[in-house]
């Protein structure tokens, strides 16, 4: 639910994060791609970054050429003006996955925990538009959302040291997709060639918030 008025929440001395609302979700995630457009739109002085998330936007600014209070300032105005301020348009990517096995080791355990069958679980998975409300944890990789109740599955009580390159798991009704082997704490439920960060690229984020993904279950990965 959004806040009546955002809280500003001091993240040093040269960034500040606005944040909107108490829990996730679309109409949230909405607002927080229209607040970051707006102030891109017209950024102040001094504006270094911005970074959007679920529900806050942080921004990084230069405090020897933008006072914070004046950053607040700018801020409320730019929320004001969200609503007529277009947020970029999302760009929709359809992602092959080889869903369980050595692909998808926590897949028949995730299946089960939800009371469906390995392959009621890929169909509801790979049934879902899921929305990138953030790229976080490690260059490039997204958090996607919202998923289904039967997929509101707590994170593991103990992290994997490694997890491979292009894996797709699951926690609390959420989806990621590692972009490089990592530890990492969500059930792998499959594997994807699609590298959503690369060095050599321009840019080499693939994607950015507000995009939509699909999943295409496949038998194999390319290449």
């Amino acid at each position: 639910m959004l806040y009546p008025s955002p809280r500003f929440l001091p993240a040093g001395d040269a960034a500040l994060s606005i944040e909107l609302a108490d829990a996730i979700s679309e109409e949230v995630g909405a607002v927080v791609a229209r607040l970051d457009a707006a102030l891109h739109a017209h950024p102040p002085a001094g504006l270094i970054e911005t970074v959007p998330s679920y529900r806050s936007v942080l921004v990084y600014f230069d405090p020897l050429r933008l006072d914070p209070a004046e950053l607040r300032a700018r801020a409320l105005d730019a929320l004001a003006a969200a609503g007529a301020v277009d947020a970029r348009e999302p760009r929709r990517w359809d992602i092959p996955v080889v869903y369980g096995g050595e692909d998808g080791p926590d897949l028949a355990d995730v299946a089960a925990r939800a009371g469906l069958t390995p392959e009621r679980l890929v169909q509801v998975h790979s049934a879902v538009d899921w929305r990138v409300y953030m790229i976080g944890f490690m260059p490039g990789l997204p958090y996607l959302g919202l998923g289904p109740p039967e997929l509101n599955l707590p994170r593991l009580p103990t992290p994997r040291l490694r997890v491979p390159t292009g894996s797709v798991a699951i926690a609390m009704r959420q989806t990621c997709l590692y972009p490089y082997v990592s530890p990492g704490g969500w059930h792998l439920i499959g594997r994807t060639g699609f590298r959503p960060f690369d060095l050599a690229a321009d840019p080499p984020f693939r994607f950015e918030v507000g995009d939509r993904v699909r999943f295409l279950p496949v038998a194999r990965l390319e290449g």
